[in-house]
């Protein structure tokens, strides 16, 4: 059952995200960083917790679950090092997973062929 409520979950985000694109002009790359912004904004008010134990990886996976890690990395940083936690806390919590999509990003580009678009 917890397959199932992440997969309903996540593809409710998307399905969001796809009326988004098709009903106004907002370009794929607006829509991401709303989608960064709004997990962020849900963290700072302690929404996101209750709503990624409800939905599981269905709340993690997309891109509200990056903006999540963002605040909590900041969140934890300002405790740590106080002001300048704001600038670093981000960084360091990010890292990993930016990381990843790179080296993976850079791997997948040597395996396989591009096409032109033309």
């Amino acid at each position: 059952m917890v397959y199932i409520k992440a997969f309903v979950i996540g593809g409710l985000i998307c399905l969001l995200c796809q009326i988004l694109l098709e009903k106004t002009k907002m370009m794929p790359g607006r829509i991401m960083v709303l989608l960064v912004c709004l997990g962020a904004v849900l963290s700072f008010f302690g929404l996101y917790k209750p709503f990624l134990e409800f939905a599981g990886s269905g709340a993690s996976v997309p891109l509200l679950g990056f903006g999540h890690v963002l605040m909590d990395g900041v969140k934890d940083a300002v405790d740590e090092n106080g002001f300048l936690g704001i600038f670093q806390g981000g960084f360091k919590a990010g890292a990993v997973g930016t990381s990843a999509a790179l080296i993976f990003g850079y791997i997948a580009s040597l395996i396989f062929n591009p096409k032109s678009r033309s």
